[in-house]
């Protein structure tokens, strides 16, 4: 009786602190639907829906019964809804995907361009009509990678356009246990993607259907022409989002430096765009008495911030990352105009809410957690802050103490996921964000606002070049601290327990009322521990056969120096490894010893000379086609590796263990179809 007892005293210091938990429990549900080996079946949703109805009911019973039960059922209907919305959310956006490799024209309608991690502008077509392919089994929409001189200036958003290209269904991860490009490609709602190396044709010019799209093109044409080089890029990614401008020696710069996250318009942007409005409003009405002292002005203001707001979110696009600034901002806007506290961690959980309902799978996104991440902290911190009896700084320094207290923050709650997720952490970030993120609140955001309302008058070319006197700083910050020594620091990839485990523990402390709050440091410092303590990989071997990466004492080794280039570099990434393909390769020996020392060798052949593929027993032989004939070694061929996927071998008390992708993600929806749980 007296644990009972403990127990409900526990529960009950923490009334009035429990509805920021709700995101946390439905995210909960939504990560147990992606981690599942099988595709949940109606019946399984079925049972969900019935526990969130039992368990709802119980919980608005129980609160009114006790302090325990009805959040422990409402926690419990929270898990369940996860577990339903996600899998709605898959199964809504499913569509047709191309299962074998397509060549041959590709006609569609261009509803989006950016650029790829090699460089390349990419397009985005609907409408797509594929030949001898049916229409029902002809994806709705796919993605196109532009090699060669296409003339990308004469490509506009809503032509109607044909190529010969190359197609194929998204890759699955590049060894088993990582990022899966197949499921983001799915609820992106792309059913193939490719490449062509021929010239883009018009076949009809835009009906004017893409007009917010067409919108953000024109806008960002036109700023690029005002600015040229990179700096005009950079002002077209915060102003419309359209980022195929960027070179990638200035991405990197920015990735190094910790300054990417002011290409992306994200909370940050929002923020300061909303923030500059509302107070713009307020000045102006506080300038004119004869209306402001007639109205809210304060509740005017904030509607009138929120209305800007939805209009920069249409015009960058409306991707995920901005969607999700929109809401935060939202929700802090109308709890002014409700007069509430905008900056609460209730008004934090309102948000996730909204966007786990929306968009499940963001949850397992990095762009989600680094976001919430940074504004659960910096609001968790702030609010400690504001409580605590602390000496009051002068009011020159407060400004000053306010950006090197939430730069600090914002980088020490996003450094393990941009870790994990990136492989990489900026050294000297807090330097870059110091000398850079005020600049954008103070300079560039209101120069922006201001040149797109000039714009229609023909008036923006100051406050374009003031917007990109700001930018070229941030970019000049950013090849300087990229060029120090140790400006990036390489991490290998942490298990897939260790981030879960961590974000638990660290929402623990930030959430939970009262001393046992530090008890969630315990799960931070075991998930650390245990990304200390990852082995990787001795051998890897890509999912099409075209690659082999084996670890020596002086690196991953890779089969080729050449080519599967994205793979390789995947490779060492997780590895924590900075090296090159051609330096990795170079560890590569003919004949390759076996990693795990059982006197065989590692063989790799590719192409015609697979055909004459020939093993000892203790050999393991890799071909990215059917094997020829029976062979007495180890062998892992197209046939097989098509089946398994990606391949990692593991030792475990010095014996390999063989792992293969789809023995970790079994099959899914993204998978190619639906099976349930034997």
């Amino acid at each position: 009786m007296q644990i009972a007892d403990r127990i409900e005293q526990v529960f009950l210091a923490q009334r009035g602190a429990l509805f920021p938990w709700a995101p946390v429990f439905l995210a909960i549900g939504i990560g147990l639907y992606f981690a599942l080996r099988w595709e949940p079946q109606p019946v399984h949703y079925a049972a969900a829906l019935c526990i969130c109805a039992v368990a709802g009911v119980a919980g608005v019973a129980g609160w009114r019964g006790g302090p325990v039960l009805g959040p422990l059922c409402w926690a419990l209907a929270l898990v369940a809804a996860g577990i339903c919305l996600a899998g709605a959310r898959a199964h809504l956006v499913a569509g047709p995907q191309i299962g074998w490799r397509y060549y041959g024209p590709v006609e569609g309608r261009i509803v989006g361009m950016d650029r790829s991690a090699s460089d390349a502008v990419r397009l985005v077509l609907d409408r797509v009509v594929l030949d001898r392919v049916a229409p029902s089994a002809t994806p709705a929409r796919v993605r196109v990678s532009l090699h060669g001189e296409q003339g990308f200036a004469d490509l506009r958003p809503g032509q109607i356009v044909i190529m010969t290209a190359h197609l194929s269904v998204s890759n699955g991860p590049v060894e088993p246990d990582s990022f899966d490009f197949r499921r983001h490609a799915w609820f992106l709602g792309l059913g193939a993607v490719g490449y062509t190396r021929t010239p883009v044709l018009l076949l009809a010019p835009s009906s004017g259907d893409q007009p917010v799209f067409a919108a953000r093109m024109w806008l960002s044409n036109h700023v690029q022409t005002a600015l040229p080089g990179e700096t005009g890029a950079f002002a077209a990614a915060v102003m419309a989002g359209d980022r195929s401008g960027m070179g990638q020696a200035t991405l990197d710069a920015l990735r190094v430096s910790n300054l990417a996250h002011l290409l992306a318009i994200s909370g940050l942007h929002m923020g300061l765009l909303s923030g500059f409005v509302f107070s713009l409003f307020r000045l102006g009405f506080a300038a004119w008495p004869a209306v402001g002292l007639r109205v809210p002005a304060k509740k005017l203001s904030a509607l009138l911030a929120l209305i800007v707001a939805a209009f920069y979110l249409a015009l960058s696009g409306g991707n995920v990352a901005t969607e999700r600034a929109f809401v935060m901002v939202a929700v802090v806007l109308v709890a002014v105009m409700l007069n509430r506290r905008a900056l609460t961690l209730r008004a934090v959980a309102v948000a996730g809410l909204i966007i786990l309902t929306l968009r499940p799978e963001a949850l397992i996104g990095p762009g989600f957690q680094m976001s919430f991440a940074a504004t659960t902290a910096l609001v968790a911190v702030f609010g400690w802050l504001r409580d605590a009896d602390l000496p009051r700084l002068p009011g020159w320094l407060r400004p000053v103490a306010a950006v090197v207290v939430s730069s600090a923050v914002a980088g020490l709650a996003t450094a393990p996921l941009g870790a994990a997720h990136f492989n990489q952490f900026a050294h000297y970030g807090l330097i870059a964000n110091l000398l850079s993120v005020p600049l954008m609140g103070a300079l560039i955001m209101p120069a922006a606002v201001l040149a797109t309302c000039l714009m229609p008058f023909g008036l923006e070319a100051l406050p374009l070049w003031v917007m990109g006197q700001g930018l070229s700083w941030i970019l000049s910050v950013a090849h300087w601290i990229s060029g120090l020594e140790g400006a990036r620091g390489a991490v290998w990839s942490p298990p897939a327990v260790v981030l879960p485990l961590m974000a638990l523990g660290a929402l623990f402390v930030m959430l939970w009322q009262g001393a046992l709050r530090w008890s969630g440091l315990v799960p931070v410092a075991l998930s650390l521990a245990l990304w200390a303590g990852q082995e990787r990989p001795v051998l890897l071997i890509a999912a099409d056969g075209a690659l082999v990466g084996a670890m020596t004492g002086q690196g991953r080794a890779l089969s080729r120096a050449k080519g599967a280039g994205f793979v390789a570099q995947n490779w060492l990434d997780h590895d924590g490894d900075a090296s090159a393909q051609e330096v990795a390769a170079a560890l590569w020996q003919e004949p390759m010893p076996l990693p795990f020392g059982t006197g065989g060798h590692l063989i790799h052949l590719r192409g015609k000379s697979a055909e004459q593929a020939s093993c000892s027993v203790q050999d393991w032989l890799v071909l990215d086609r059917p094997a020829p004939r029976s062979l007495p070694c180890h062998v892992f061929d197209s046939r097989s590796l098509r089946r398994s996927g990606a391949v990692a071998v593991h030792l475990v008390r010095g014996e390999p263990v063989v792992t293969t992708m789809r023995d970790l993600t079994g099959q899914r929806l993204w998978h190619g179809g639906a099976r349930s749980r034997q």
